[in-house]
């Protein structure tokens, strides 16, 4: 500091004091004084401590070029209908890039072919630092974050984040450097007061659509990927939430070196000029009418006659002159003009871009690793690159550990496998309370109560598999983790829990009937198998159906259908002939049976007419 703080003070003040009160003043102001060198230290020392990390959380830089990239959609009648042409480009590392255009001009496609992400067949090749994709390794390096979240809804935003860090850490790498990218990316996401919040939905109250959506795009960022795709990030959000957005991806995308391209629609002028590059396209079908710098682009078509209005949004003025069929459409004007300008040098750079090898996705996975100061002149060896970052053994624990705090937390989950099975067992048991002591006849219409009970146990968690399916379904196409690992997390917490339930309804309803303990062995063994039975098939169900109106529309038939063959309803005699097949495949009529049957043995003979009435 160039002047003392006790110089700063009027000489005229201290003159007014005592020499012991001066003294006492020019020692408190020296205190000061040192304080405050103290918080200027620690304040740069903060500073250069905050410069570090985000140098040690910067990724290599990866380019991404495409040369003839067009897909055609194939007809009923067998014809292709174009939705892209060809077209060719390249993008560099640390750029925003916005890829505009009206509907149907396939500037979705477009991203989902660059991604990786088109399932049916396209034209063109895609190369990453001048080498060609590999649908084995790509996944590591580039992540995909969809126009819709899919998270489920008691998820902390903490935990969302760290869960994309965790399964995306490279080998060699720690707890501490995850702690230090999730902090980092709840600060520059601003989600940092919210990281304990549900991430809600709804039927869960959370945080607001926008700050969901800032998770899903931090959650792309902490897969530490070089390269990330954006679905429409601002889609469905307020002007002012869809700046934040976008000034968060803009920020994380200098300061971590990454290549980020989005599908845009319409932004605001403060979010236009957020982007880098900009990629437009004109529809019927999709062609290029720009392609570069988001700065030149107002000369650019200044200079084709097309000049941008005052105080107008740019954004907007783009989107008219190259939507077909508008007042101001000029879109095959500019295509003719885009060809002849600016087409040659774009493809010559994703030419030269496509002929000049730099790191490999193993390469720049090393370079992800801190190395030893010893060890950083060391070239280390190109090993074979796994599909997915994290070992299988960290999947099981990372998706396990998620699978049970969502479903303590979960209310629905706990009433549904718990308190209700516990409230049907303690009704079932007092309406047929003592019915040891009745007739055998009467008997039958209990365990015909407690055997469908145990069926539609099930049924309600359909809906619960189909959402849980819908988030698998993305974070297995990001290679977080494999299927069977999803699969494994479910059966070790939703069987455990299930079981307990039915469990706990066969039980009570036993103990309210007054039946001899040597029974209870046959009639909970069996009752728990069709339960099951009926567990697994509804998984199934909800498993192939595409939604869970129709998993109860599949659902609902095949078990009144097995309900009826169940001997007791419909009898084997007193079924058609041509239905008596129907009584093999019904677990129902199994159990019935084995129910009966065992406790018709202690009963006398006339409950063994009774069993052969019933066709047991």
């Amino acid at each position: 500091m160039s002047m003392g703080v006790a110089e700063c003070m009027s000489s005229e003040l201290l003159r007014d004091l005592s020499p012991e009160e001066r003294e006492d003043v020019e020692r408190i102001l020296r205190a000061a004084e040192g304080r405050a060198e103290q918080k200027a230290l620690e304040a740069a020392r903060q500073s250069a401590t905050s410069l570090v990390r985000h140098k040690e959380l910067a990724m290599p830089g990866a380019t991404l070029s495409f040369e003839g990239l067009a897909y055609s959609a194939a007809l009923p009648d067998g014809s292709k209908k174009p939705i892209l042409e060809s077209c060719s480009g390249h993008f560099e590392p640390g750029h925003v890039v916005a890829i505009m255009g009206p509907s149907g001009c396939g500037k979705t496609t477009m991203l989902d072919m660059l991604a990786m992400k088109k399932t049916s067949s396209y034209q063109g090749e895609v190369r990453v630092n001048g080498h060609l994709r590999d649908p084995h390794t790509f996944r590591r390096i580039a992540a995909y974050v969809p126009q819709e979240d899919r998270m489920p809804e008691h998820w902390r935003v903490r935990e969302a984040i760290e869960f994309n860090a965790r399964l995306k850490q490279q080998a060699g790498g720690s707890g501490h450097d995850v702690r230090e990218l999730v902090d980092a990316l709840l600060s520059e996401f601003g989600l940092a007061e919210v990281a304990g919040t549900y991430i809600g939905g709804a039927h869960v109250r959370g945080i607001s659509g926008g700050q969901r959506r800032r998770v899903s795009l931090a959650r792309g960022v902490a897969a530490r990927a070089p390269i990330l795709f954006c679905d429409e990030p601002t889609s469905g959000l307020s002007a002012t939430d869809a700046e934040l957005c976008v000034r968060a991806l803009q920020a994380i995308t200098r300061k971590f070196n990454v290549l980020t391209i989005a599908v845009i629609h319409q932004p605001r002028v403060e979010v236009v000029d957020m982007f880098d590059t900009l990629l437009l396209l004109t529809s019927s079908p999709g062609r290029l009418t720009y392609f570069g710098p988001m700065t030149e682009a107002p000369a650019y078509f200044e200079a084709r006659g097309l000049r941008v209005p005052s105080h107008a949004n740019p954004a907007d003025f783009y989107m008219d002159v190259v939507t077909p069929g508008s007042r101001a459409d000029a879109s095959d004007a500019l295509v003719a003009a885009y060809r002849q300008v600016l087409a040659p040098a774009v493809d010559a750079a994703a030419k030269a871009a496509s002929q000049s090898e730099g790191l490999s996705v193993c390469r720049m996975l090393q370079a992800m690793v801190p190395e030893p100061e010893s060890d950083a002149r060391t070239l280390r060896p190109e090993t074979r690159v796994s599909e997915r970052a994290a070992p299988w053994r960290t999947q099981l624990a990372v998706v396990l550990c998620r699978k049970a705090r969502i479903t303590a937390r979960n209310p629905v989950a706990g009433a549904l496998t718990m308190l209700i099975p516990c409230l049907m067992g303690t009704l079932l048991g007092s309406v047929f309370q003592g019915i040891a002591s009745q007739m055998f006849l009467q008997q039958v219409p209990f365990f015909f109560i407690l055997v469908t009970g145990s069926c539609f146990q099930s049924m309600g968690f359909m809906a619960m598999l189909i959402d849980e399916r819908t988030v698998m379904k993305y974070e297995t196409s990001e290679a977080l983790y494999g299927e069977g690992v999803v699969a494994l997390s479910n059966f070790l917490i939703d069987v455990p829990v299930a079981l307990v339930g039915a469990s706990a309804q066969i039980l009570i309803a036993f103990s309210f009937s007054g039946y001899s303990s040597d029974l209870l062995q046959t009639i909970f063994c069996w009752t728990l198998l069709v339960f099951f039975v009926y567990d697994s098939l509804f998984a199934c169900v909800a498993a192939c159906a595409p939604d869970a109106q129709l998993a109860q529309l599949v659902a609902t038939p095949m078990l009144t259908i097995f309900m009826l063959f169940n001997g007791f309803v419909i009898t084997r005699g007193g079924a058609p002939p041509w239905f008596h097949w129907v009584f093999e495949l019904s677990p129902n009529f199994h159990t019935m049976q084995s129910l009966v049957t065992n406790v018709a043995s202690t009963e006398g003979p006339e409950a063994e007419v009774i069993v052969d009435t019933f066709g047991y």
